[in-house]
């Protein structure tokens, strides 16, 4: 299967199947032959299971560089490896990268591609379910202490190949941290879709056939996305769904500490309040979500684990913040986002709230 991104400055293609790694290396045989070096940018974890079925289906001389596992990876440490690594091993304008991997490895690498040698061109090669949605539309960063996802670029993939063979390998926590990012693409796009979520009684009863299908259309929304808008002006922003809020929690528990989808789910839940308060999305409708993430073992704790004042700050820094305003991605109905300005004071009734519903359950 194939979806085409279009955007201002290139035009690249998704592809999606089981086992088409081989197939990769065929379509891509004039390019790879050009290049002077071919650099695989992966971590431990995914190197270990997908070795031997990168070795038996990559048909070119190839090197790899190691870099830490999840979100650790994202940092300016690894960032300057990588492009030491690159230097020394005498790479240059006609090389290539391939980033293997979850999402912190494919933002990692795009940054890197974007900055060497003022840019060279890297094939996003998702291995997790999360990545569906940041292998797409070339967002690339590295994070600060201060802020998620604060140094970075806009730099387009030459392609993205989703081969669902290294999804076999992936444990319960990473297809949970995946979800929430489908589950984002339902909300924003289809209220079919999005109640059909509320229907789901646990990780373990999703089929493999289902989550592909999903994986599809969430890609597809995030592609038709980025051809509107893929320099964040615009529509693009719909894409934050649940992630300022998030990222607070992320970067006040500590990037690594929480999966990035983790997060995302919990900041939907207050995204989702203030869609009942400013749009009109029927009262209850985040609730119902919240219930759903409990089923689905969504770890609420770390709400509990985070003062307010700490995530008022973070999002006070957050990149959709504008001289002082927090600028939340909300729906007017299930499928039908806008961008709404948002008082600190609103979004703290909002977390006020929804730590009571956490603490009601323990």
């Amino acid at each position: 299967m194939i979806i085409p991104v279009r955007t201002k400055d290139s035009t690249y293609e998704v592809y999606l199947g089981e086992n088409i790694l081989k197939a990769f290396c065929d379509r891509n045989t004039e390019g790879f032959e050009k290049a002077d070096k071919i650099v695989v940018i992966t971590d431990e974890n995914v190197w270990g299971l997908h070795r031997d079925y990168f070795d038996d289906n990559f048909s070119f001389n190839y090197q790899v560089h190691l870099v830490p596992n999840g979100e650790a990876c994202k940092t300016f440490d690894s960032y300057f490896n990588v492009q030491t690594f690159l230097l020394q091993e005498n790479c240059s304008r006609n090389s290539i990268l391939l980033a293997l991997g979850g999402g912190a490895v494919g933002d990692l690498t795009g940054f890197v591609a974007s900055t060497f040698m003022r840019g060279i061109p890297f094939i996003q090669i998702p291995t997790t379910i999360l990545a569906h949605d940041s292998a797409v539309g070339g967002k690339t960063a590295i994070n600060h202490p201060n802020g998620k996802n604060m140094i970075g670029a806009f730099y387009q993939p030459k392609e993205v190949l989703y081969d669902f063979h290294f999804l076999n390998t992936l444990p319960k926590s990473e297809v949970r941290s995946g979800l929430a990012e489908v589950i984002k693409h339902a909300l924003i796009s289809d209220i079919t879709w999005s109640n059909d979520f509320l229907k789901l009684e646990s990780i373990d009863a999703i089929q493999k056939e289902e989550l592909l299908v999903w994986l599809e259309k969430g890609i597809r929304v995030k592609a038709r996305i980025v051809e509107l808008d893929e320099k964040e002006k615009s529509y693009r922003k719909y894409l934050n769904f649940g992630h300022t809020y998030g990222h607070a929690i992320e970067a006040t528990i500590g990037y690594g500490k929480i999966t990035h989808g983790e997060a995302v789910m919990i900041g939907m839940i207050p995204a989702l309040m203030l869609s009942e308060i400013y749009g009109e999305v029927k009262a209850g409708y985040a609730r119902d979500v919240y219930k759903l993430a409990k089923k689905l073992e969504y770890n609420f704790q770390h709400v509990l684990n985070s003062p307010f004042d700490q995530l008022a700050t973070f999002m006070l820094k957050d990149k959709k913040t504008t001289n002082g305003e927090l600028h939340f991605a909300l729906l007017n109905h299930i499928g039908d986002p806008f961008i709404q300005i948002v008082t600190m004071d609103e979004v703290k009734k909002c977390d006020d709230l929804l730590r009571k519903w956490i603490k009601e359950e323990i």
